[in-house]
C-alpha cells in the first residue's frame, strides 16, 4: 500500500491541464476523455484514478511513459495498416477497466489493485519531442500509444501524434474502446488508426470489468465514420467469451458496420487474476474465425498460436482468394499487394493503409535499416 501511495503521489505531480473536459458550477468538472464521463468535486478523482479535479480544472497525465520500445506493428496487432512497419510503442500507467485477464496488469492495474506493484522510479520523465526523436532515431514509422488504456491518458498522446505527425509519421492507439464521441472528435485529426478489444457481446460481462458494452460498439461506428482505420480484437476466453452465439453476434454486428473490418480471435493464457482454466487451443480459435467468416467478415485473423492456425495468419483477396500477405506470428514472408493497394491477381481494392515504400518488405529487413 505504500508504494500505490507513493506511486500516486509521484503521478499527481506528472500532470498538466486538461483539454478534454466540460466546467460545471460550483468548481465541479465533467471529463470525456472516455465513456464512464466523470463528473468531479475539487479534489476528486476518476475511475481511472489519473485524472483528478484541482480547484476547478482537470488536470491529466503528462511528461512521463511507464514503457517505451520497438514493436512490428503486427504485434499490436493491426495487420492491414502498414503491415511490415516498425512502431515506436509508449504507454503511461492506469486504466478504467479491471479485467482479471488483464496481460499489461502491472502498469495497467497499479492504481485499481492494491495487491499490484509498479515502483515509481520506473516512471520515466520525458518530453514529447524526446519520443519522437527516439522513433526516428530507430526508424520507427508509426507511434502507439497502447501498454495502458490510451483514452484516459489522451492529452498526452495528441501531443505526442501531432509531432510525429509533423516529421511525417503515422499514429495509432491500442485501446478497450471505451470511449466518447467529443474523444473520437478530439482525436481523429492526430490519430490514424484504432486497435479495439471487443472483449465480450454481453453488457454482463462488460459490467463485471467496470464498464458498459453499448459505449464500445458506438467508439468502433464513431471511429470508422472519423475515417480512422479500425481493427477489432476478442481475446477468446474459454467459458467467458467463447460460445458460438456469443461469437456470432459479435461478429454479425461488426459485418454490419463494415466487411472489411478486420477481426482478430486471439488466444487466451492464464494471466493476472483469471488463472482457473487453460490456453484457447487453436480448434477453439479457428471454429470462432469460420463463424467470423461465415458471419461476412471479408478479413478474419486467428493470433497467439504463430504455425498452428495455417491460413489464418494470412491476408487473402476477398474477391478470387489469392493468398497476399504471408505471415507467421509477428513476421511477414511476402507482401504481394500492389503499390496501388490491390490484389495483383484480380486488382480488387484491399481495405487498409498500404504505403508503396513498405510493399514486398518482410518485417526482418525493418529491424536491419
Amino acid at each position: 500500500m505504500k508504494s500505490t501511495n507513493f506511486l500516486r503521489e509521484t503521478l499527481r505531480k506528472r500532470t498538466t491541464a486538461g483539454g478534454f473536459y466540460t466546467k460545471l458550477t460550483g468548481s465541479k468538472v465533467q471529463c470525456f476523455a472516455c465513456a464512464h464521463e466523470c463528473t468531479l468535486k475539487p479534489g476528486q478523482f476518476g475511475v481511472c484514478h489519473l485524472r483528478f479535479n484541482q480547484e476547478g480544472t482537470l488536470q491529466v497525465p503528462h511528461g512521463y511513459v511507464a514503457g517505451m520500445g520497438l514493436d512490428p506493428i503486427e504485434k499490436k496487432p493491426f495487420f492491414h495498416f502498414s503491415p511490415g512497419a516498425l512502431t515506436m510503442s509508449f504507454g503511461m500507467v492506469g486504466c478504467n477497466f479491471h479485467c482479471s485477464f488483464c496481460q499489461n496488469w502491472v502498469s495497467a492495474q497499479s492504481l485499481n489493485d492494491p495487491t499490484v506493484s509498479f515502483p515509481a522510479q520506473y516512471l520515466t520523465p520525458i518530453s514529447s519531442e524526446e519520443v519522437v526523436h527516439a522513433a526516428k532515431r530507430n526508424h520507427a514509422s508509426v507511434v502507439v500509444s497502447t501498454y495502458n488504456e490510451p483514452f484516459i491518458t489522451m492529452e498526452w498522446a495528441v501531443e505526442i501524434f501531432q509531432k510525429a505527425h509533423e516529421e511525417g509519421m503515422q499514429t495509432a492507439m491500442v485501446s478497450n474502446g471505451f470511449g466518447t464521441q467529443q474523444a473520437i472528435e478530439k482525436l481523429s485529426p492526430h490519430l490514424d488508426a484504432l486497435k479495439i478489444d471487443l472483449k465480450s457481446f454481453s453488457d454482463d460481462r462488460y459490467r463485471e470489468l467496470g464498464g458498459r458494452l453499448q459505449p464500445v460498439l458506438d467508439t468502433i461506428g464513431w471511429a470508422r465514420e472519423a475515417g480512422l482505420w479500425v481493427e477489432i480484437v476478442t481475446l477468446l476466453i474459454p467459458e467467458w467469451n467463447d460460445s458460438k452465439e456469443e461469437i456470432w453476434n459479435l461478429t454479425r454486428f461488426l459485418a454490419g458496420v463494415s466487411r472489411d473490418i478486420p477481426w482478430h480471435v486471439t488466444s487466451f493464457h492464464p494471466d493476472y487474476h483469471m488463472q482457473d482454466r487453460n490456453r484457447t487451443n487453436a480448434s477453439s480459435l479457428s471454429l470462432a474465425a469460420e463463424l467470423g467468416q461465415e458471419a461476412g467478415l471479408n478479413y478474419v485473423y486467428a493470433g497467439n498460436l504463430p504455425g498452428k492456425v495455417g491460413s489464418l495468419e494470412n491476408t487473402y483477396c476477398p474477391h478470387c482468394q489469392k493468398e497476399l500477405i504471408t505471415r507467421r506470428g509477428f513476421f511477414i514472408s511476402h507482401n504481394r499487394i500492389t503499390a496501388q493497394g490491390a490484389c495483383p491477381a484480380c486488382e480488387t481494392p484491399i481495405a487498409g493503409y498500404f504505403p508503396p515504400e513498405r510493399q514486398n518488405r518482410s518485417l526482418y529487413h525493418s529491424f536491419l535499416v
